[in-house]
């Protein structure tokens, strides 16, 4: 099975991270990263960025999208989801998950939109993680 990457920038034009049409972050149509059925960024079984499974946006063990660990879509480290310099989920420059602006090549993970994703991990417990990620959304104008 192939993991579906959405675009996880924050990006509010045509597909972006943050866009809420067709193929966007926040589309909650089918193939969007808001979507709750197959293949959805919100879907919940296999294959889908709200899975807790091996494989899945929410999993939290290695290669997972909640793993903290290198590797991780969670890590702290260069090229992290949690890592704040460039490349990393939190960078707000262009290939970071906090960017803004339209991006060539734009930050891809397989977890739920950032929006979507802070509520989600601290249903999970893991407050620390969803902290940093609704902080940095606030820097960017949002509210998570």
């Amino acid at each position: 099975m192939s993991l579906t990457m959405w675009v996880r920038n924050m990006y509010s034009g045509p597909g972006g991270g943050a866009y809420t049409g067709p193929g966007g972050g926040m589309d909650t149509g089918p193939g969007g990263g808001a979507y709750t059925g197959p293949g959805g960024g919100m879907y919940s079984g296999p294959g889908g960025g709200a899975y807790t499974g091996p494989g899945g946006g929410l999993y939290t063990g290695p290669g997972g999208g909640a793993y903290t660990g290198p590797g991780g879509g969670l890590y702290s480290g260069p090229g992290g989801g949690l890592y704040s310099g460039p490349g990393g989920g939190l960078y707000t420059g262009p290939g970071g998950g906090m960017y803004t602006g339209p991006d060539s090549e734009p930050y891809m993970a397989v977890f739920p939109p950032w929006p979507l994703l802070v509520g989600l991990l601290q249903q999970m417990g893991m407050d620390q993680e969803a902290s940093l990620i609704a902080e940095a959304l606030e820097s960017i104008g949002w509210r998570a």
